[in-house]
């Protein structure tokens, strides 16, 4: 049976991850909040935020800045968004 979460994200039960997918207390945090929809919803926007904005991953500051708008999206304030993208059209 799949496990389900109370998405932080999308404010309903949602299946949720197999595994945290941080060490440590922020990956627990998003073990129990976070759907898989959520999720693979943050990776896609992460992505273009690392692409667009010539992130570099050894950067501590790059990866601090990446993690604030994580939290941003999950918790549906405003977060950045990569510059002159349009969502596909439903």
């Amino acid at each position: 049976m799949t496990r389900t979460v109370m998405c932080r994200k999308y404010h309903k039960e949602m299946p949720g991850l197999d595994r945290a997918p941080y060490p440590g207390a922020k990956g627990q945090d998003i073990f129990e909040n976070i759907s898989q929809q959520a999720w693979a919803d943050w990776q896609k926007e992460q992505t273009m935020l690392i692409n667009e904005k010539r992130l570099n991953m050894m950067n501590a500051e790059d990866r601090k800045f990446l993690q604030g708008e994580m939290d941003k999206f999950f918790s549906g304030q405003d977060y950045e968004k990569a510059e002159g993208y349009v969502p596909p059209s439903e």
